[in-house]
């Protein structure tokens, strides 16, 4: 186990050289009553006054009713300022429009409240001089488990080497509320989604595989399909190189 004392300072210390670099005057991150979020947030309000945590609602109901709740719990109990963006109507715009020509598949149609969300972060940080905070970890990170220029996109991450393991660990040791540890991972898509569920495999295997390089037959296949499928997601998009252009 980590030294959280220890974790808690040096990730303190990251976000405020991070903020002082980027002559940045405060942080904003979303909020979605979440583990990795919950642990962002509070690490962010240990480094900067000036942090806003942004609950932003699309659509399904736990947005608006479970996640609310834990992320205004998290909130009020690190004395973390709070905002809420409804993005259900501009979801439901987007998808009557971008349905004119096409059928939107499934993946498609959960993939665009990640990518809302992090265009109303951006919107936020650009106007009133903040860096967005990320708030993936390092079980979803080699996964995949994250949308692509939606959660995955961020001016920085302080919890990007931690496994959804330490993540709980953290967040007991820092007494976050016993609803958010406990509660099932979930991206909030629609109702009844989990993490778990949707990959087939559950984050102790995951993270058991990452520490030991150990998982039974099946999780070892579903863990590398993951990983093997979603390369793209963790590199810069491929770019032409003319003959004549220098490597930098």
């Amino acid at each position: 186990m980590r030294d959280y004392a220890i974790e808690k300072k040096n990730r303190v210390e990251f976000i405020r050289q991070t903020l002082a670099s980027a002559r940045a005057e405060g942080i904003v991150f979303g909020n979605s009553g979440g583990k990795d979020c919950a642990l962002v947030g509070i690490l962010c309000k240990m480094a900067c006054e000036n942090t806003l945590g942004v609950i932003m609602p699309c659509e399904s109901k736990r947005n608006f009713e479970d996640d609310r709740i834990d992320a205004e719990a998290v909130a009020g109990q690190y004395g973390i300022a709070t905002r809420l963006v409804d993005l259900t109507p501009v979801k439901k715009e987007l998808v009557r429009a971008a349905s004119c020509d096409t059928e939107l598949s499934d993946a498609a149609l959960s993939n665009i409240a990640p990518r809302l969300r992090m265009t109303a972060l951006y919107a936020i940080a650009a106007s009133e001089n903040r860096l967005v905070a990320g708030t993936g970890n390092r079980s979803e990170m080699y996964m995949g488990y994250f949308t692509k220029w939606g959660d995955g996109a961020y001016d920085f991450n302080p919890i990007a080497d931690l496994t959804a393991t330490e993540v709980r660990e953290f967040l007991r040791y820092l007494d976050a509320p016993a609803s958010v540890i406990n509660k099932a991972p979930s991206a909030g898509l629609f109702d009844g989604q989990t993490d778990e569920d949707d990959m087939g495999v559950t984050y102790e295997a995951i993270d058991r595989y990452l520490f030991t390089d150990e998982a039974d037959e099946k999780d070892k296949g579903i863990i590398d399909r993951y990983h093997g499928t979603s390369g793209h997601k963790r590199k810069m998009p491929a770019v032409y190189k003319g003959e004549n252009d220098s490597e930098t």
